[in-house]
């Protein structure tokens, strides 16, 4: 685009929505434009507030510009939750989630995949770039987090795959162990590898972050969103995200590998009724319609407000 567009899209704009602060602030927004930062990286984005850690770059300038904002969403959907601690640094965080076009993912849904498909994900194993500390606690990624599966192939007897790129990665541990382990970016480098690499799997199995799993922030990840729209259930460590969205068909959070094993096992048992509820989940909970519509009216008015399918939420 160039540059005397944009600016004139700068300048009528009614909402400027920022993930994770990825982007400066345009120069030319109307004094009328609401500015919308979204936390998609919860924990670390607000202890990153709080501590300003030196070996992260331009921290002051990323802190400088949350502040500009008018308006803070975040993914931590537990955010509010008496369990949660993740350190809200004053601001009044008001919590969306992915949204999700569902009409995308009709081919996955419409096919069953084989009963000898694997289990799946995709990951990054990066560790941050430096210590992620606060008061004095450590938190972690999620290489830490999948330690803890890591022997599960080869312990419970069952085919998973991880498509995983980044540093560090212990990729000839992961073989050893059982896992069929692919290049996470030559696997699902465009929408079209992703899409057929989810539809190639029985389900997800992922751990999260640890500073998502130890804060209790309620994260759900858009990755996870994606497979239960292909009809694929999940089975996913246990962040608290049971606070906004069901869980025990189509979804089964664990705490532990043996609780990842029972669940898969659960869901294979009854492969047909979880697929359903994890379609139907993904269509009430994200699909982008009722998502980013809700999102909008609740920047424009101002107020609290229910996600889809919370309304009808009686437990």
């Amino acid at each position: 685009m160039k540059r005397a567009a944009f600016d004139e899209v700068a300048r009528t704009a009614d909402l400027f929505l920022n993930v994770s602060g990825g982007c400066m602030l345009p120069e030319n927004l109307s004094s009328s434009c609401l500015k919308v930062f979204l936390d998609t990286d919860p924990g670390y984005n607000q202890i990153m507030l709080s501590e300003r850690l030196s070996w992260s770059e331009y921290v002051e300038r990323w802190c400088a510009s949350v502040a500009a904002h008018d308006l803070h969403f975040t993914y931590a959907e537990n955010i509010n939750g008496d369990d949660c601690r993740i350190p809200t640094m004053g601001y009044d965080w008001k919590t969306t989630r992915m949204p999700i076009v569902m009409d995308l993912w009709d081919p996955v849904a419409r096919t069953r995949p084989a009963e000898e498909a694997p289990w799946t994900t995709v990951m990054t194993w990066n560790p941050f770039k430096g210590r992620l500390l606060y008061k004095g606690i450590e938190y972690k990624s999620k290489g830490s987090e999948f330690d803890k599966l890591i022997e599960l192939p080869r312990r419970a007897g069952m085919r998973l795959k991880v498509a995983v790129g980044g540093v560090k990665a212990p990729l000839e541990r992961l073989a050893a162990e059982g896992w069929q382990v692919l290049d996470g970016p030559r696997a699902t480098v465009t929408p079209g590898q992703y899409q057929e690499f989810i539809a190639g799997s029985r389900g997800e199995l992922s751990p999260a972050k640890h500073v998502y799993v130890v804060l209790r922030s309620g994260w759900f990840s858009e990755r996870s969103a994606c497979y239960l729209a292909s009809g694929r259930p999940v089975v996913l460590q246990d962040t608290g995200f049971a606070a906004a969205i069901p869980v025990g068909q189509g979804i089964v959070p664990f705490t532990a590998a043996d609780e990842a094993a029972a669940a898969i096992g659960e869901i294979e048992g009854d492969y047909a009724r979880h697929a359903r509820a994890a379609r139907a989940i993904a269509g009430e909970y994200f699909g982008s319609d009722a998502v980013l519509s809700r999102l909008i009216r609740d920047v424009l008015s101002g107020n609290r407000r229910t996600l889809p399918g919370q309304q009808n939420r009686t437990d």
